[in-house]
């Protein structure tokens, strides 16, 4: 009979297909005295050629898919393998020592990995981790051992994992990745982020999937109800496959309201736009009748790579955004780096606590020519459609000032160069940390917009770190703390005729929806996959009826107070 998990329905949707373990191999090994030393250098040289193979392929396959750049490293790679200056002493340690491959394979490597690594120059020090890749490789085909690697699926598979990281999800094969499930996370984790805008279903925080999952295993992935199936019954397969059509036949219904306004029932207008993190996101905005991008997350663009972006291919990204959405406006965050996103590239120091220490807009404010660099790129994108530029971790109105004013320079040399640069753009915050909430009224006099960030609002109003499963039970986006800064927010904004918005998780969740109309919030920025449900949902909800909801909310103790009103008002 088979097992169900318990987690967080981190993305909707259901999932029937094999596992496939994203899972450390266990690499460990005995040193072993051997009798026949050609046995044991061929097993040796099949583990070299099953290597070499497999090395060209996913060369060739990176080559297509990410450009001759990324596939160098494999070159690199390949080079370590036809090295007989590194696989002769292996053979000549198994043939004097009579050692076990194995072992003689650590032996010269490490040998190589402490020369190379004791060198100035940073290409050598490089070279110690290609080894080091190389190694990893070539002794698990000696131990018989599944090195994993999401790029090369090339079947349907459901993937299993403690986390994810956003490494691992720019890697993963859309074709053949129906789902995943994992160990830990929450819905505002990266993994579950990723998962939303990929539009395939993900399970997180099952705490024992890679414990009770082995690779093959069929599973079932509920990303409506936060349930992995493992090894189930017929039965139960069936029953997934009829609710699998179910599923799909409410969102045709969904699909109806593709290019319709979002208005409640009594006539109210809301705009509901989605976050992205890269311009090939744009195509799931546009099949999900998203109004615009709410949130652009830039720092994609620096990621997954060894040097900063330059001006022109931020450009080009930010350019090809804006003119994909014809018109329609583009809210673009500028670089949101630190907390638990680094850079291997900019040598940040380590904190205690990153998300509290120096990122997004501190890193900026110092970093100048970074943020110059990213500034110019989309002053000069500006002219393609219809820019709005967010400062994330605005703290108080010095930095949003000094943010603004090194704009402003940029502007005007970009002017005095002759290029030219739209007139009409509007300046906003991302509304965070609770002091900038508390200060609104104040911050609402100069800046052109609010962007809510839930995600980061919570954590930081709580005092709970959102990462960390034995204190996600605080992480309360009904709270009425919440709730009375999210007022405070919007408020302050209509009160000096300019509009709020909010671009955290919070936005397109189905419990919270109903308060944020009734407490007046003018932009709904989420998952592209959430839009149409979301429109669907505000269709049938009275903004005059979300008001008094939302009024007695403000005035509740607890979260689950607010819970249960709510509920009240949708399952009428």
């Amino acid at each position: 009979m088979g097992k169900v998990l318990q987690g967080i329905a981190a993305s909707s949707g259901i999932a029937i297909a094999k596992a496939y373990r994203l899972v450390e191999p266990d690499l460990s090994y005995e040193k072993k005295e051997i009798s026949d030393v050609e046995q044991e250098i061929r097993r040796l040289q099949e583990a070299l050629s099953v290597t070499k193979s497999e090395l060209e392929a996913i060369r060739d396959k990176t080559k297509v898919e990410l450009g001759e750049d990324k596939a160098a490293i494999f070159e690199a790679h390949l080079l370590i393998v036809n090295d007989p200056e590194m696989i002769s002493p292996i053979e000549d340690k198994i043939k004097s020592e009579k050692v076990n491959a194995e072992h003689a394979l650590k032996e010269v490597t490490d040998m190589f990995i402490m020369m190379f690594e004791q060198m100035d120059n940073e290409y050598m020090k490089e070279r110690a981790a290609d080894i080091r890749d190389v190694r990893k490789r070539i002794l698990s085909h000696l131990l018989g051992v599944k090195i994993v690697n999401p790029s090369m699926i090339s079947e349907d598979a459901i993937l299993v994992a403690e986390d994810l990281t956003p490494s691992d999800t720019a890697q993963l094969n859309r074709q053949y990745v129906k789902a995943f499930t994992t160990n830990i996370g929450g819905r505002t984790s990266h993994s579950a982020i990723m998962a939303r805008s990929m539009e395939i279903p993900a399970v997180v925080g099952t705490k024992t999937a890679t414990e009770d999952i082995q690779d093959g295993d069929l599973i079932i992935v509920d990303g409506l109800k936060g349930e992995v199936h493992v090894n189930p019954s017929e039965e139960v397969i069936q029953s997934y496959r009829d609710e699998q059509i179910r599923y799909e036949e409410q969102k045709a219904e969904w699909a109806k309201l593709l290019h319709e306004n979002t208005k409640s029932a009594d006539g109210h207008q809301v705009h509901l736009v989605a976050n992205i993190g890269t311009p090939n996101d744009l195509e799931g905005v546009i099949n999900n009748g998203g109004e615009g991008v709410g949130l652009f997350r830039t720092e994609f663009l620096y990621m997954g790579r060894n040097e900063l972006p330059t001006e022109e291919e931020q450009f080009e990204a930010y350019k090809a955004v804006l003119e994909g959405l014809n018109g329609k406006p583009v809210v673009v965050r500028t670089l949101d780096i630190g907390g638990d996103k680094e850079l291997s590239y900019l040598d940040l120091p380590k904190e205690m606590n990153p998300f509290l220490g120096f990122r997004a807009i501190r890193l900026c404010l110092e970093e100048q020519d970074i943020f110059r660099t990213q500034l110019r790129a989309l002053l000069r994108a500006s002219v393609y459609g219809n820019l709005k530029i967010m400062f994330p971790m605005i703290a108080n109105l010095d930095e949003f000032r000094a943010a603004k004013g090194i704009l402003e320079e940029e502007k005007q040399k970009l002017i005095n160069e002759g290029i030219q640069v739209s007139d009409d753009i509007e300046v906003g915050i991302m509304v965070e940390i609770p002091s900038t909430a508390v200060m609104a009224d104040q911050f609402a006099k100069e800046v052109d917009f609010f962007s809510v960030g839930t995600n980061d609002l919570i954590q930081y109003t709580m005092a709970a770190d959102r990462m960390n499963e034995r204190v996600s039970y605080l992480y309360q986006p009904y709270s009425p703390a919440i709730l009375r800064l999210v007022k405070m927010v919007i408020d302050a904004a209509h009160k000096e005729g300019k509009w709020a918005g909010m671009c955290g998780e919070m936005a397109g969740d189905e419990l919270a929806i109903p308060l944020l109309l009734g407490l007046g919030l003018d932009e709904f920025s989420m998952s592209a996959t959430s839009i149409l449900k979301a429109r669907s949902q505000i269709l049938h909800l009275s903004k005059k009826e979300m008001e008094d909801l939302a009024q007695r909310a403000l005035q509740m103790s607890t979260t689950d107070e607010v819970i249960e009103a709510v509920k009240e008002v949708i399952e009428k």
